[in-house]
């Protein structure tokens, strides 16, 4: 497996293990104080992570964007690109 791909498939764990810990917390009737604290300390962490991620993918098309934009005589890749 690519480090793409590892990249895309935690992005996309970290956002189902997300929304399943949303999903706990609009179950619950009577919310357990210890396990919901160590829900919100989970889904701290996944955050956290996935800002990472998302700013590492981010910057990849910067870099990506900087190759092309020379060679096209323009400042900007997203403003060539066909809207």
């Amino acid at each position: 497996m690519t480090e793409k791909k590892k990249k895309e498939n935690s992005l996309n764990d970290n956002l189902k293990r997300l929304a399943e810990i949303s999903n706990w917390f609009a179950d619950q009737q009577e919310i357990d104080l210890d396990a919901g604290l160590d829900m919100v300390k989970e889904a701290a962490a996944l955050i956290k992570k996935s800002r990472e991620q998302l700013n590492a993918v981010e910057n990849e098309f910067k870099e990506i964007e900087k190759e092309f934009a020379p060679d096209r005589g323009e400042d900007n890749l997203k403003d060539s690109l066909p809207m």
